[in-house]
Formats: C-alpha cells, sequence, structure tokens
C-alpha cells in the first residue's frame, strides 16, 4: 500500500468499519461466521447514518434501508450467501431486519 498521495477520493482508504468486541469474543455469538459479523459492521454503519438523519420508527429506534443488491454488492456475494449471512445474524444474534 502506497500512503504518498491522496487522488480523487483515496483518502477513503482511512475510513474504517467497526466491529463490537463482543461479537468477536463473547461464546453467545461463537457460531457466527466472521463474514456475517462483517456485515453487521457495515449495518452498524448505516444505523449511524441513520441516525444522523433522524430516521426512527414510532419507538424512537434507528433503522435503515440496506437492499438485499446493495449487500451483495458490498459483500462481493450472490443472493444465496447475501441472504444466508442475514438469516444467521437473525437467528444466532437475534438481529431483525424486517
Amino acid at each position: 500500500m502506497d500512503f504518498n498521495y491522496f487522488y480523487g477520493r483515496g483518502a477513503d482508504q482511512f475510513a474504517f468499519y467497526q466491529i463490537p468486541k463482543i461479537l468477536i469474543t463473547d461464546e453467545k455469538f461463537a457460531g457466527i461466521t466472521m463474514e456475517s459479523k462483517i456485515l453487521y459492521s457495515l449495518m452498524l454503519d448505516r444505523a449511524s447514518l441513520s441516525a444522523k438523519n433522524g430516521w426512527l420508527d414510532e419507538d424512537g429506534k434507528v433503522f435503515i434501508y440496506y437492499k438485499l443488491d446493495r449487500i451483495m454488492t458490498d459483500m462481493h456475494c450472490a443472493n444465496q450467501k447475501a441472504t444466508k449471512m442475514l438469516k444467521e445474524l437473525e437467528e444466532k444474534a437475534g438481529l431483525s431486519y424486517d
């Protein structure tokens, strides 16, 4: 990796996604694949933006728009894999994506 100059959107190489430590260290989440944990970090990033934009439901909970085709693009996977990761997050981590 070359760190000499930034061209255009070159500074994006220093943007980061965060993964909550509990997803890595807690035994409760041991059965969740790292790919699904990465997807969760992408969802958290979107949730942060949604919160800034005031996208809240009637209960005050932040919601995100993250369509399956965008997940497939971001995670470089097919529909079946993206669906599997979402299902895994719902079933094993209690994350609802409805």
